[in-house]
């Protein structure tokens, strides 16, 4: 059996332990992951340490040139990698090539580093005074990813880190762990010293040795809520940097003058795609009056019923399985828990079997109606391929409900009335929005985040704010009196221009 091993200082480093790496269209393991430990972070923190000063003096103009060669190695790979996706996480082909070309735009900004590290300069800000700024790298910094994206939320961390001058540690999902280190080894064919990009493989230990690492100045994560809360809290009492990416529950707002068509095609790629096991998947739709309501699930439930669910390796499917048989399981529980307290199952996938693959983890297309507000299926993230519609009758009332919930990461409206786009974008508390756009993720050039439990931290991921995350500003004023000039004492403290 393959073993997907950690990669430290630009060598495969094996280990005594290993965890199981499930293909969830069979449920068969189809490889074995490294389960590092304390010991295994400190040979990966010591060798970015090394590797770090050199790699921090590099000029940013030749740090760049290795994210440009990096982006044309990912696309000559893109076949190999997306293969790699689709067999351990379960996403289809074209949703894992989607995932990679996200990802790749990230590489594509990180390669303006040299723009985006330039400072500030003022002359003569005081006699014979001038100042300047500029951004200087932390040093080792560290990410943690999920599973649902494996090679797209890596790269939202580590090229722009890099290409700041910092030196890296990652710690990929141990689910689906192999596109990861495949793409993290590029950087050395790309020429990135040994030692700059590190990935070490395992589970909640190798994460606590990141966290409680010194040496590591910060930290970026990406999952579920308790857990970036966790990581949040204890990075910053060790004195890091912390960036906690958590849950979401996002909604889409459906007007009466929406065009019904349109949104029902559109949230189907948005509540099933992926299966559903994306952190900005629409699992909440809010029509505003019953008409709207009966018109939407109308039309989707034929599109539900149509959906081509199977091996995400085949070609031509809309849907794969999930994850682990323990997230199916923890899905279809969620489903029953609807029925329980009386949602009203429209579509229900939980019997779907797919022929040839009896033991992989599909569940299909669920669609509830008349979820409310107190239901357990409405309140947590469910991650999975189901969509709850709730009913309202206005669009403030839409506005209220969306504001009234823990998460605030994505939302949409659709609707063909600017006003009420307008006010909607205005007044909604979330932290990414679309209008007729069900999935509102930012592109490379702007930030992705969310709002209230969706996000612990400052600042945003990748874009402008990964610059500020990676960096810290060195601010540099600076005096060459004339030889022939007397400097006198001042005690009294100074102000501009004098």
């Amino acid at each position: 059996m393959d073993n997907v091993n950690h990669w430290i200082n630009g060598q495969d480093l094996e280990a005594g332990r290993h965890l199981p790496v499930t293909n969830p269209a069979t449920g068969e393991t189809i490889r074995q992951v490294a389960d590092g430990d304390a010991d295994t972070v400190k040979a990966a923190i010591d060798a970015a340490q090394a590797a770090f000063p050199a790699w921090r003096d590099t000029p940013p103009a030749k740090r760049a040139q290795v994210m440009y060669r990096f982006k044309a190695l990912l696309e000559r790979d893109a076949d190999r990698l997306v293969q790699l996706i689709s067999e351990e996480h379960g996403k289809t082909l074209e949703d894992a090539m989607g995932e990679l070309k996200r990802g790749i735009e990230n590489v594509e900004y990180a390669c303006g580093v040299p723009e985006l590290l330039k400072g500030e300069y003022s002359h003569n800000v005081g006699p014979s005074i001038d100042a300047f700024s500029n951004f200087q790298p932390l040093g080792v910094v560290a990410g943690i990813t999920p599973f649902n994206f494996p090679a797209m939320v890596p790269l939202w961390m580590y090229p722009m880190a890099i290409a700041c001058g910092n030196a890296f540690v990652l710690k990929p999902s141990e689910k689906d762990p192999s596109a990861a280190l495949a793409v993290a080894r590029l950087l050395e064919e790309a020429g990135l010293p040994q030692g700059i990009m590190n990935v070490v493989q395992g589970g909640r230990e190798t994460v606590e040795a990141l966290l409680d690492a010194p040496e590591v100045k910060a930290v970026s994560f990406v999952g579920s809520t308790p857990i970036a809360e966790t990581i949040y809290r204890r990075g910053a009492e060790s004195g890091k940097r912390v960036q906690a990416l958590g849950g979401a529950k996002n909604h889409a707002v459906v007007l009466a003058d929406a065009d019904i068509d349109n949104a029902a095609n559109t949230l189907m790629g948005a509540a099933y795609g992926s299966a559903g096991e994306r952190c900005m998947a629409i699992s909440v739709a809010v029509c505003v009056g019953d008409d709207t309501a009966d018109r939407l699930i109308e039309a989707m439930g034929p599109k539900i019923a149509a959906l081509k669910i199977g091996p995400g390796t085949d070609k031509g499917l809309d849907m794969g399985a999930l994850v682990t048989a323990q997230h199916r399981d923890k899905v279809l529980g969620y489903i029953e828990k609807g029925v329980q307290e009386g949602a009203t199952l429209v579509a229900d996938g939980r019997e779907l079997v797919v022929p040839g693959h009896e033991n992989g983890f599909f569940v299909g297309g669920c669609l509830f109606d008349r979820v409310t507000p107190e239901m357990t299926i409405y309140r947590e993230e469910i991650f999975g391929p189901v969509l709850c519609v709730v009913r309202v009758d206005s669009l403030d009332e839409a506005i209220a409900l969306t504001n009234a919930h823990e998460y605030g990461n994505g939302t949409c409206l659709f609707t063909r009335d600017g006003e009420a786009a307008r006010r909607f974008t205005d007044a909604i508390e979330v932290g990414m929005v679309g209008i007729n756009v069900p999935l509102p993720v930012p592109v490379a050039s702007h930030s992705f985040g969310g709002w209230k439990r969706s996000l612990f931290g400052d600042l945003h991921a990748y874009g402008p704010d990964a610059v500020r995350f990676y960096t810290r500003r060195k601010a540099v004023s600076q005096r060459w009196p004339s030889p022939f000039e007397t400097t006198q004492a001042e005690f009294h403290f100074p102000s501009g221009g004098q």
